[in-house]
């Protein structure tokens, strides 16, 4: 970001820190990214202060921020999702009630995974959700949010699993690809319903709504909700719209996306992260990073940082998912490719990567209305 902009020290958590620098800087709108200070209100507070915000309410925001919650509106809104499990039994999902950063969900199909499952999520401290074991390829949903106005994005696959094959823990993500091949547009029967039952409970949402979708045999489902755009997802849609950004979330931050177009380009984005070894239960930080540039340099590549700091004129790892290393190509396997090329050419020690994100991307049987 220091590349590109001017960096303040204001924790995203201090609204008050915020408040005073947007007046300071006479800021038009402010665009909130992370989930944690959408469940705490930051929008509010600074909506209440006269400043234009790109980001739900803290009531909207529940709809992230609370699983509960979700699945209370999910039945007003009648969408079809993951049923809650009266009692925890194999095969389950095991879900922290609250946000965890993508790692409060534990896949359970052995009585020693949903013991193990049952103590994390108990140690986070919060309710914890049992839901039944959906099979199916998974989607994930986007639209920009303005009110009654939602403006439909492009489809993407996440890879949550640390592991190749869809192996190990859950993470916050180990790559991503845009489009899917074959997806079905579920705005209108996923997303649209939910926006309507918030307005509805006077929570009306302002900002970008994403849904991880899993189509079952009996139909799509959704499994949960975020209140932001996601990572890695937001790496492979947003380098694919042929649209000015600034003014979309602008249009959504003061109340209107009607009549607006976000053109998708044609060619396919894949991005791969490059996490510390140890992630997610233990990551390894304060090591070195080399080879940036050079993965920069390759073509149709963008490296995006996501757990990084300059530390005495060395950039270093400071978290699990250290960068994302996002390519374009005329096709997946150029994407790939290029991506890989550029993954090669980065050097930090211990660090790991999935080596089959997208690798079917082009293999419509993994996505079916």
């Amino acid at each position: 970001m220091a590349a590109l902009a001017d960096c303040h020290p204001v924790r995203p958590e201090d609204a008050e820190g915020l408040l005073a620098l947007a007046r300071e800087l006479e800021i038009d709108l402010v665009v909130v990214g992370p989930e944690a200070p959408l469940v705490a209100g930051l929008a509010d507070h600074l909506r209440h202060a006269g400043i234009k915000v790109f980001g739900p309410g803290k009531e909207a925001a529940q709809i992230e921020g609370s699983k509960s919650f979700a699945k209370e509106v999910m039945a007003a809104a009648g969408v079809p999702h993951a049923g809650v499990l009266a009692v925890a039994r194999t095969p389950c999902v095991v879900k922290a009630d609250g946000i965890a950063a993508g790692k409060g969900v534990w896949i359970c199909e052995t009585q020693e995974e949903l013991d193990s499952a049952l103590r994390a999520a108990a140690a986070l401290g919060d309710h914890t959700v049992i839901e039944e074991l959906l099979s199916g390829p998974e989607l994930s949903v986007f639209a920009l949010v303005a009110g009654a106005d939602l403006l439909p994005l492009p489809s993407a696959r996440d890879y949550s699993r640390v592991g190749d094959g869809d192996t190990g823990p859950n993470t916050g993500g180990m790559g991503c690809f845009s489009p899917v091949p074959g997806a079905p547009d579920l705005v209108d029967s996923l997303l649209r319903p939910v926006v309507e039952e918030l307005a509805r409970r006077g929570a009306p949402f302002v900002g970008c709504l994403y849904g991880g979708a899993i189509l079952t045999d009996e139909g799509p489902r959704i499994l949960e909700y975020n209140c932001r755009f996601g990572d890695p997802e937001a790496q492979v849609i947003l380098p694919r719209l042929d649209a000015d950004l600034l003014d979309l979330l602008h249009q959504a931050a003061t109340g209107s996306l009607g009549g607006v177009a976000a053109a998708e380009l044609r060619e396919p984005c894949v991005s791969v992260v490059v996490a510390s070894g140890g992630y997610p239960e233990t990551p390894q930080v304060g090591r070195p990073i080399a080879g940036i540039e050079a993965a920069g340099a390759v073509g149709g590549v963008t490296v995006f940082h996501a757990g990084t700091a300059e530390e005495e004129g060395t950039l270093v790892a400071t978290g699990g998912r250290v960068l994302n290393v996002t390519a374009t190509g005329a096709d997946f396997a150029e994407a790939r490719r290029r991506a890989y090329s550029a993954v090669d050419l980065i050097h930090l020690e211990g660090s790991m990567h999935r080596t089959d994100i997208a690798l079917a991307a082009n293999d419509v049987e993994h996505v079916h209305a």
